[in-house]
């Protein structure tokens, strides 16, 4: 059983991720404001970040260099989330996720330039689906009703930076952290930056305090700090080159089907090219072997 265990959270993660993909536009949509809405996402992290914590021993690393990575992990996330917010705001949640999934993308791209990291075949092809990928979001061939103008799809590549920077950082931190201690960083800027998402909110406007409201975005982002945490186990039980795909390309094309299936209609043809490259890129992406070929070299020198 206990062999299957990565599975199981990696599942989870994968579910989790896809259905709050598809539903986290919904509170701001009802009239509760983004910047609210991360408000409530940054304390949803609490119970997960004490969970994890618990279950190491209350081991967290507090020496100043994971401190300091810690926190430069956390705010590329939290802005990251505070920027997507916005982002389903303003655009498609069936375009915007599968842009966000190509952020592995700009991690291999940095680790190639400044850690001398060599990616594989299937890496670089996946790379050069991601750059193909990218202006097809963003290409009308005129099939689309809805015009959503241009903001989201900056919106959406600024997150994509983000969280790719994140991933590399990350690659520093695993070498000297827990994940666990990891998490419980990103917990605590991701509520520290809440001032800042209270002072953005114009409380002038009307705003929506019902179920449908805070309730209603406490209940979707919830699963996006379950899936972090079942993430941390995945990884931990698991091999990553078979979690990330589940996570990395699985969650954006749920997200991808369930969008298109509650708004009930398909977006052009150019847009679901650039969803099936966007997949397809991630999973590559995912799948490059080249990591392990590097460490394999090591071991026979």
């Amino acid at each position: 059983m206990k062999s299957k265990l990565w599975l199981i959270f990696a599942i989870v993660t994968t579910i989790s991720w896809g259905i709050w993909g598809a539903f986290t536009g919904l509170p701001a949509e009802n009239g509760f404001p983004e910047t609210l809405v991360y408000c409530v996402w940054a304390l949803t992290m609490i119970p997960p970040a004490i969970i994890a914590l618990k279950l190491s021993g209350w081991k967290l690393n507090r020496d100043k260099k994971s401190i300091f990575y810690g926190c430069i992990i956390g705010l590329l996330g939290a802005g990251g989330q505070m920027v997507l917010f916005h982002a389903v705001s303003e655009g498609p949640t069936y375009l915007i996720f599968p842009i966000i999934s190509l952020s592995p993308m700009i991690t291999i791209i940095l680790s190639y330039s400044f850690l001398k990291e060599r990616t594989g075949i299937m890496g670089t092809v996946g790379i050069v689906l991601a750059l193909l990928a990218l202006p097809l979001f963003d290409y009308s061939d005129g099939s689309d009703t809805t015009d959503y103008g241009y903001l989201w799809f900056v919106l959406a590549v600024i997150v994509l930076l983000a969280w790719g920077l994140q991933a590399y950082f990350m690659k520093f931190a695993n070498e000297t952290m827990n994940a666990e201690s990891i998490f419980f960083y990103m917990t605590v800027t991701g509520l520290a930056i809440i001032p800042v998402a209270l002072l953005m909110t114009d409380f002038s406007q009307d705003i929506n305090y019902g179920l449908d409201g805070p309730w209603l975005a406490a209940g979707i982002q919830v699963l996006n700090s379950v899936g972090a945490l079942c993430l941390v186990y995945a990884f931990r039980y698991g091999k990553a080159m078979v979690v990330s795909p589940m996570t990395n390309a699985g969650a954006p094309l749920i997200t991808a089907v369930i969008s298109m299936i509650v708004m009930g209609f398909v977006p052009g043809t150019f847009k679901i090219i650039g969803i099936l490259l966007a997949v397809l890129a991630a999973f590559l992406l995912a799948f490059d072997p080249g990591d392990s070929d590097k460490v394999e070299e090591e071991n026979n020198v």
